[in-house]
């Protein structure tokens, strides 16, 4: 049974991701229309030498917005109200929203360093909480609308978050010329389309849902798209890449039996 103060607190929570949500659209949406700094689009294409991605992968925001703003209300209604996976995520969530949305303000004001820190911190801050709730995640059942009220949204926030956050780290180290010489630049393009790949798949198969790998596919064919004119060996490696993680994904999704989350059954019953 809640107590007066802990219904308070819950409330208050749930008004604050509601209103980290709206911020982040605001934050996305005024920068583009205004026109104030530079747009995520072209803080990524500024010194994409090493690896570039086509503009249009930008477009999946749309639909993580809406996804987003489907949780923030649906945590809100009383169907969304005392339920154990969404109360857990909702205060990562919100953290993930106010960095999504300081990023595009660090982004527009070019402002490198932030925009590494921020967004490496954005995708941890949500996609630890998720893994930690992966039982939960993987128990809840196709009609159950806290699988795409709370779950789907924030898995493929955090999809998004995997391919974004090296993107933005080799591009920012490129335009600083300071990419270690370790390997040569297309070594490590490759290097870090295996690492997003490796670990779309492995979040997968713990979370056996296919949201996380989706927007992780689409950024490694839209890299492909990208490279393709300049890079042919990274640009059909990133193809490659992604048509595994789309494969695999939805192989571990859909092929491999959930794991619900069952009590033992007591031994004097």
């Amino acid at each position: 049974m809640q107590t007066p103060n802990s219904v308070s607190t819950s409330l208050i929570r749930r008004l604050i991701l509601l209103s980290a949500v709206i911020f982040a659209i605001a934050i996305g949406y005024s920068q583009t229309a205004i026109g104030w700094g530079q747009s995520p689009a072209e803080f990524s294409a500024d010194s994409d030498e090493t690896l570039k991605v086509a503009s249009y992968a930008f477009a999946i925001w749309g639909l993580i917005y809406l996804g987003l703003f489907a949780h923030a209300v649906f945590q809100l209604l009383p169907q969304g109200r005392d339920r154990p996976l969404t109360e857990a995520l909702g205060w990562p969530a919100v953290g993930a929203l106010l960095g999504i949305g300081w990023w595009v303000m660090a982004a527009a004001l070019d402002a490198e360093t932030t925009t590494i820190v921020l967004i490496f911190a954005s995708l941890l801050v949500i996609l630890i909480p998720l893994l930690l709730k992966a039982r939960q995640i993987r128990a809840l059942k196709p009609k159950d609308p806290e699988l795409w009220l709370t779950a789907w949204p924030l898995m493929l926030l955090a999809g998004w978050l995997t391919v974004a956050a090296p993107v933005n780290l080799i591009t920012v180290l490129t335009g600083n010329e300071a990419l270690p010489e370790v390997l040569p630049p297309t070594s490590w393009a490759i290097l870090a389309v295996g690492v997003v790949s490796l670990t779309a798949l492995m979040v997968t198969a713990r979370l056996r849902q296919i949201a996380y790998a989706l927007p992780i596919a689409w950024g490694l064919l839209a890299v492909f798209v990208a490279e393709q004119p300049r890079n042919t060996l990274l640009a059909y490696v990133a193809l490659a890449a992604g048509v595994a993680v789309l494969v695999g994904a939805i192989i571990l999704s859909f092929r491999l039996q959930p794991v619900r989350n069952t009590q033992p059954a007591d031994p004097q019953g």
